[in-house]
């Protein structure tokens, strides 16, 4: 007899994924669960898996599995996602949690209305633009930098919130064709371990609008860390302050620079869409 694993989707700003809890649905091997699950009109659907478990240095620890079945380190509208998970199952009665990550331990402040989470505050940590492990340039960084790609020039800045993103600012975001440039910019030379790459336009009231091509995923309706970086490299390029509105394809993000600490702080929803079981 197969076994049924219990299931809830949830997203963040219209980036979903499939969440389980581990203690009590253990799942042997993710990465290809993550795959047959994520698929549109043959499973469940999704961005990709996320699973919900024990840690000895944190409150939770959480596992991310793109739908292409590659691990990712962070996801920044997934772990709130988490939160409201172990808020709304009575896993935990705290308003504030920390959740072991990849990328290391993320704090969660949770927003309650009426007994469930409807948003959360997670301390991103510290933003970094150098890495010559990520990033194939002579120091490792790249902030307003040529790219090259099939005759097209390119200027990008490099942003890692515990995963790699380039950020290209262009005139009109909703003119690239994301589909065809994500995955060719995503495998460039320059990032031995692949991108994530974001387009994005500051608009006249201030906000950010921005789009995503995620390293695993594809395009995906939001991006929480992909929002982070997106601010990060405004601030760097002169183009915003410190705090901003990334408005993405799923929704918005409230991300905020802290000058005293020099952390990310970034706010926004979490939704249960439905649950179920699903067979292994």
């Amino acid at each position: 007899m197969a076994t049924k694993i219990k299931f809830t989707k949830m997203h963040g700003a219209g980036n979903d994924y499939i969440y389980v809890y581990t203690p009590d649905n253990p799942i042997a091997r993710p990465e290809e669960v993550s795959v047959r699950w994520s698929r549109f009109h043959f499973g469940i659907g999704g961005d990709g898996l996320i699973l919900i478990g024990p840690s000895d240095r944190a409150d939770f620890s959480m596992r991310i599995f793109n739908n292409d079945g590659s691990e990712a380190m962070m996801c920044g509208n997934g772990i709130r996602c988490v939160g409201k998970y172990v808020y709304d199952h009575r896993l935990t009665d705290r308003t504030e949690i920390t959740v072991d990550t990849l990328s290391g331990i993320k704090t969660l402040k949770l927003h309650v209305e009426n007994g469930k989470v409807t948003a959360a505050t997670v301390d991103m940590g510290e933003p970094i633009w150098q890495n010559r492990r990520q990033l194939d340039t002579p120091d490792g960084s790249m902030r307003g930098g040529r790219i090259e790609l099939e005759g097209q020039v390119f200027e990008g800045t490099y942003v890692c919130m515990g995963n790699p993103h380039l950020v290209i600012f262009v005139p009109d975001v909703m003119r690239i064709p994301l589909e065809e440039l994500g995955p060719k910019l995503e495998r460039h030379p320059l990032f031995p371990e692949r991108c994530n790459i974001e387009f994005a336009q500051v608009k006249e009231d201030g906000s950010i609008r921005m789009r995503v091509w995620e390293r695993g995923s594809g395009v995906t309706l939001a991006c929480g860390t992909g929002a982070c970086a997106t601010a990060v490299a405004a601030a760097l390029n002169g183009k915003a302050g410190r705090c901003s509105r990334i408005e993405m394809d799923g929704g918005s993000l409230r991300i905020e620079w802290n000058v005293q600490d020099n952390r990310i702080y970034m706010t926004g929803p979490a939704e249960t869409v439905f649950e179920g079981e699903a067979e292994l």
